[in-house]
């Protein structure tokens, strides 16, 4: 709790039990949840908990730099505790995110921009079949 403690701190939020909860969730569960798994793990904790809490909640996280929303599945966002500029892969056929490790400038500098423009941030997002999933498909 004091890593979420110190996290949300860091980053200018102030504290409370639901926004310590939902930092400490996305700390321990390396998963990219939506907002919907978080609602469903904390409210056994926290009964009063509700999906809107939890949606404000990493809305807050988002626009203060303390969390990242993915939009690498279309069908919702997820959710992910690390904001340094990193690649993410979705498996199309077990539907894990995994983080990969990329250089921010080598993401920057993948394109060709024109003169006078800059780049801040960058995503990429690349989906296949994960090492788990085409292991099960050469076993089969």
């Amino acid at each position: 709790m004091e890593k979420a403690c110190e996290h949300l701190t860091a980053h200018g939020i102030n504290l409370s039990a639901q926004r310590i909860a939902v930092m400490q969730y996305l700390l321990e569960h390396h998963t990219h949840p939506t907002a919907d798994v978080i609602h469903s793990a904390l409210v056994r904790k926290l009964p009063t908990l509700s999906k809107t809490t939890v949606y404000n909640t990493l809305r807050l996280f988002v626009e203060h730099g303390a969390a990242t929303m993915l939009t690498i599945d279309e069908r919702s966002a997820n959710f992910d505790y690390r904001t340094d500029p990193h690649a993410h892969f979705l498996c199309t056929q077990c539907g894990h995110i995994y983080d990969l490790p990329e250089d921010h400038e080598r993401l920057l500098s993948c394109t060709n921009l024109k003169t006078g423009m800059k780049a801040e941030s960058a995503a990429l997002y690349l989906r296949g079949c994960c090492h788990r999933c085409n292991a099960q498909k050469t076993e089969a």
